[in-house]
């Protein structure tokens, strides 16, 4: 000890604390996987997952892509770099699990899609019922007594939420005993303006006999209601649309939307619970559901012939 200390003293030596934080310090980083680019309800939910991290040890790291995209490759190789620990996904595709998860042993909660059949240890969900929550849309617009219906939005090939989303409108429909002829379904679109807007264009120009449609996203229905303006449908009198996430926007709307709402504000505190509960108390996979609520809007009117 005294021969070191003497060398130090001979040269000068000071300690470097950011070398020392840099090699004692733990890596405390979540990766957060956000499927969709130009999803608006992805965006609110990172926002709050920030402000909740915040006051926490740990650290964001978000990475946006494509809805094609494979998000578990996509997590897999970001792991190897990144080495976070734990993984938060908003967005999923059960095919995409069922594939690879397998390789990630890291705790993930699976946001906005359901983990039913994906039985793995460390793999949680946070969700809304989007069967049953897409199953009352569909009612409202039934019970004001709209007999052609479109379902707009979404691709269920590369999201379990669009999915059930559509299978619950369909579900809806069905009950109603109405002609299958009657429901329309258009799930080309990506969750966003631009993509609500062509979906209802064509819509329009293919069934010119539609009175409402239920778009399965907030972005959607708000794309579809210029596509309607500009078909030269009043939307809430000649044209109803229902959207679902309950975006503040549509609450500044004219005509104000109605839609299904979730609580991003549930959604990201019970995610960020689960996945940090995992993380340092070893707690088991959960499957939490959080309710959502039918908002009545200006956009959606009785039938009118």
């Amino acid at each position: 000890r005294e021969r070191i200390l003497a060398v130090v003293a001979k040269n000068g030596y000071t300690q470097n604390a950011n070398a020392k934080n840099l090699k004692q310090s733990v890596n405390r980083s979540l990766l957060v996987l956000v499927k969709g680019v130009r999803n608006e309800l992805f965006a609110a939910l990172v926002e709050q997952l920030q402000g909740l991290v915040n006051n926490t040890p740990y650290t964001l790291l978000v990475d946006y892509f494509d809805e094609d995209t494979d998000e578990v490759q996509r997590a897999i190789a970001l792991c190897a770099e990144k080495k976070p620990q734990g993984i938060l996904f908003l967005g999923g595709n059960a095919d995409n699990f069922k594939r690879s998860f397998g390789r990630i042993t890291l705790p993930a909660v699976l946001v906005t899609s359901p983990a039913e059949g994906l039985d793995y240890p460390n793999l949680s969900s946070v969700t809304t019922d989007d069967f049953e929550a897409s199953v009352q849309a569909v009612r409202v617009l039934l019970e004001y007594g709209h007999r052609h219906i479109a379902i707009i939005g979404g691709r269920p090939s590369f999201s379990d939420v669009s999915g059930q989303r559509f299978a619950g409108g369909r579900a809806a429909f069905v009950q109603s005993g109405l002609p299958a002829e009657n429901l329309v379904e258009y799930g080309e679109a990506r969750f966003c303006y631009e993509e609500g807007y062509q979906a209802m264009h064509h819509v329009l120009e293919e069934h010119p006999e539609i009175t409402a449609a239920y778009a399965i996203a907030d972005v959607v229905a708000i794309g579809a209601m210029r596509a309607a303006q500009d078909a030269g449908r009043t939307v809430g009198k000649d044209l109803s649309i229902i959207g679902f996430d309950g975006l503040a926007l549509g609450e500044y709307l004219t005509p104000r939307l109605a839609t299904i709402g979730q609580s991003v504000e549930r959604l990201a505190r019970e995610a960020t619970g689960t996945l940090l509960d995992a993380i340092e108390n070893g707690a088991p996979a959960r499957r939490v559901t959080v309710p959502f609520t039918v908002i009545s809007g200006e956009s959606v009117g009785p039938v009118s012939y």
